[in-house]
């Protein structure tokens, strides 16, 4: 069996966020992407205390195309350091894991 996972990115734009999430399905490397927003983040970047509004996604996949999603957000991305973000599915319904099998390359 397949190890499955989702991929977490936050983007600064809702439009940005739908085209990630699009082009991710549209090559077959997530099953789905949820996206989730607006949500606000507050982080240090270059010295300062920021905080801004961003959306998030969340992509259903498989373990094995992780460095193909990573290179895909990357492209795709307008923040110098993206974050990307992986966590393992530890169980999941054995039909919906099936889909996710059925819709990924």
């Amino acid at each position: 069996m397949n190890e499955y996972i989702q991929v977490a990115t936050t983007v600064g734009r809702r439009e940005d966020a739908a085209r990630i999430a699009g082009e991710l399905v549209r090559r077959r490397l997530a099953a789905c992407v949820q996206v989730i927003g607006p949500i606000s983040s507050t982080y240090r970047w270059k010295g300062k205390i920021e905080t801004a509004e961003e959306w998030q996604c969340w992509a259903k996949t498989r373990r094995d195309l992780y460095d193909e999603i990573e290179r895909s957000i990357r492209e795709l991305h307008a923040y110098e350091v993206p974050e990307i973000m992986a966590v393992p599915i530890s169980a999941g319904g054995a039909d919906y894991l099936a889909w996710i099998e059925e819709q990924v390359k």
